[in-house]
């Protein structure tokens, strides 16, 4: 363990960097994390399409008017596609009432058993509690869905005051107001996301239950916390570097696009769109490597603890 001055002097991009590296020696730990979210993924994104589908048979675009929307006039186009997106409100509000249940419960159960493969792998001699990290998988679905609800609210209002229906559109102040909220979210998650993302390390290393874990993350100590605070925010700086990554690869070959065809362009799109999802599974995980680190620095006790999976209860009863 590293303890006083020593600790102090860790900063958590150090260890982000060395974690990178442990991360890539070990492609199996990520095959892992990117298996369990695309065992999700690929299933709910076919649901959504079939959905979709059937929406728009119910109502085609060319009878809520998105087919003839003129991208040429931004403004024309963007009060044309606020009414349109009307339209649709009432039928993928029917549809997202029984798919947003279904979806939430199996990404519970997929990711608290991919998840405890995960850290199995990570870590030696921890214990395999799937049914507990469901609990706090659910926690943190709860919070990231109520974050992105906030999100949609906001955007949602700002639309209704920057759209009106007898006027043209304001889209420059709805694109700042968008690009603003955007940001204060993914920066809001981004510095209360880590509450949720600890509690799984503390509830496997400190053999504790999901409730205790999520207690215990909110009383971790100022130099444990600010670390976590310091790689919430890398973490979601590396998450808009590689969307600006993943949209310049999208882009590069648009003005070649009379040569290369569409087909081209769509295998571009999908190279894109997978580099980032991988990428964003890889710091994932190395996000979470460096949690663990952080606690074998400010709270593994070698003086008569394992090293791995000692109680923080036991230690303060040994205490007294």
């Amino acid at each position: 363990m590293i303890t006083g001055s020593r600790a102090e002097q860790i900063r958590g991009t150090q260890t982000l960097v060395d974690q990178m590296g442990w991360m890539l020696k070990r492609p199996l730990v990520v095959a892992v994390e990117v298996s369990w979210r695309w065992l999700f993924g690929v299933p709910f994104l076919l649901v959504c399409w079939s959905r979709l589908q059937h929406v728009f048979a119910v109502l085609t675009p060319e009878d809520s008017g998105l087919s003839n929307i003129d991208p040429s006039n931004p403004w024309l186009a963007a009060g044309a596609f606020s009414r349109a997106v009307t339209k649709y409100d009432p039928l993928i509000a029917h549809e997202l009432r029984w798919l947003v249940p279904i979806a939430a419960v199996a990404w519970i159960v997929v990711s608290g058993l991919g998840r405890s493969f995960a850290f199995r792998l990570m870590q030696a001699g921890l214990r395999f509690r799937p049914l507990s990290m469901m609990a706090l998988q659910t926690v943190w679905l709860i919070l990231f869905g109520g974050i992105c609800w906030g999100w949609f609210r906001s955007v949602a209002w700002v639309a209704t005051t920057h759209f009106p229906a007898n006027s043209d559109p304001d889209l420059i102040g709805f694109s700042i107001w968008l690009i603003f909220l955007s940001l204060g979210f993914f920066t809001l998650w981004a510095l209360v996301g880590w509450i949720v993302s600890v509690a799984p390390v503390l509830m496997l290393m400190e053999e504790c239950s999901a409730p205790s874990a999520l207690g215990l993350a909110l009383r971790l100590g100022r130099p444990f916390t600010s670390e976590l605070f310091e790689i919430g925010m890398v973490m979601g700086i590396v998450n808009l570097a590689l969307m600006v990554v993943a949209m310049v690869l999208s882009a590069a070959p648009l003005p070649f696009s009379d040569q290369l065809g569409s087909d081209a362009l769509h295998v571009v799109w999908t190279g894109a769109t997978v580099f980032y999802l991988i990428a964003h599974d890889y710091f994932q995980l190395v996000r979470l490597k460096c949690f663990l680190q952080f606690w074998k620095i400010f709270r593994s006790q070698p003086d008569g603890f394992r090293a791995v999976g000692w109680s923080h209860c036991e230690h303060r009863r040994h205490r007294f």
